[in-house]
């Protein structure tokens, strides 16, 4: 499983409208919005290096009100908690 990072700075008049959006893509699997410089933060998880491309550049990269993308490619997992598990038993 290859997970990518992506950072987003968006139209911030329509940020609910564009994370729905990017969290409609396939091989997206959260978005989030947050503080600072960036407007979202998009975990994408996809089978090979060359679905990242599929995912980002084809469509992510696409949603209009998007100004501007940086992708991050993790290679390695520090945790090994399952975020699912968390968030079913209310954490």
């Amino acid at each position: 499983m290859i997970t990518a990072i992506v950072f987003i700075q968006a139209e911030v008049a329509r940020l609910s409208d564009i994370a729905e959006r990017i969290a409609a893509i396939d091989g997206v699997s959260e978005v989030y919005s947050v503080t600072g410089e960036l407007d979202l933060v998009a975990m994408v998880r996809v089978r090979q290096i060359d679905d990242v491309a599929t995912v980002v550049a084809d469509q992510l990269n696409k949603v209009d009100g998007i100004v501007s993308t940086q992708t991050q490619i993790a290679y390695r997992a520090h945790s090994q908690h399952d975020l699912e598990d968390a968030f079913s038993i209310g954490l």
